[in-house]
C-alpha cells in the first residue's frame, strides 16, 4: 500500500566500495608523503657528525698559504727565466691585489695606488705597490728586482689584518 507508515531501512553498500575508498585515501597519503620526501633539499650532516667546521682563522690561514704559494710560483717563474722582471712584478701586483680583495673584500684589483692610500689600507700594501710594482710596471728603464717584490708581497700577505 502506497500510504503505509512502514519504515524502510537505509540502503546498504557493499564492502568493495568501502575498500576502494580506503585504497584511494591511502594512495593520496602516500603521494603526499612522496612529494614531500622527494622535493625537500638533502640534509647536511650535523657539524659534530661531519667533524668540526673550520673556524674563520683556519680559513684565513688556508687563504694566506694559498697566496704565499702563488707568490713563490711567480718568483720561481722569474728565477727560471719564464717571466721577465717586469712581467714578474706585474704578476706579483695582481696576486697581492687579489689576496687583499679575497681576504677583505676591498676592490684592490681595480683601485689605483692613490685610491688605496686614500682608503687607508695596510701600509705594507702601499709600500709594496709604491716601491716595487708601480716603478717596475710604469717606469722607463729596468724593472726592480722581482725577488725583492716577492718578499714585499709575502710581507703584505702575512701582515694583512
Amino acid at each position: 500500500m502506497p500510504g503505509s507508515d512502514e519504515l524502510y531501512p537505509p540502503a546498504q553498500y557493499g564492502w568493495g566500495w568501502m575498500l576502494l575508498a580506503l585504497g584511494i585515501l591511502a594512495l593520496l597519503v602516500l603521494g603526499a608523503w612522496l612529494l614531500i620526501v622527494l622535493t625537500r633539499p638533502p640534509r647536511t650532516p650535523a657539524p659534530a657528525a661531519a667533524g668540526a667546521t673550520p673556524s674563520t682563522l683556519d680559513v684565513l690561514s688556508v687563504l694566506r698559504t694559498e697566496y704565499l704559494d702563488r707568490i713563490q710560483a711567480v718568483e720561481n717563474d722569474y728565477l727560471g727565466r719564464r717571466l721577465s722582471a717586469r712581467q714578474a712584478n706585474l704578476e706579483l701586483s695582481r696576486v697581492v691585489r687579489a689576496f687583499v680583495n679575497e681576504y677583505s673584500g676591498l676592490e684592490a684589483p681595480v683601485l689605483a695606488l692613490d685610491d688605496l692610500v686614500a682608503r687607508g689600507v695596510n701600509p705594507a700594501l702601499i709600500d709594496a705597490m709604491g716601491r716595487h710594482y708601480y716603478p717596475s710596471i710604469f717606469r722607463q728603464g729596468p724593472a726592480i728586482d722581482p725577488v725583492a717584490g716577492a718578499a714585499a708581497a709575502r710581507t703584505v700577505v702575512r701582515a694583512w689584518h
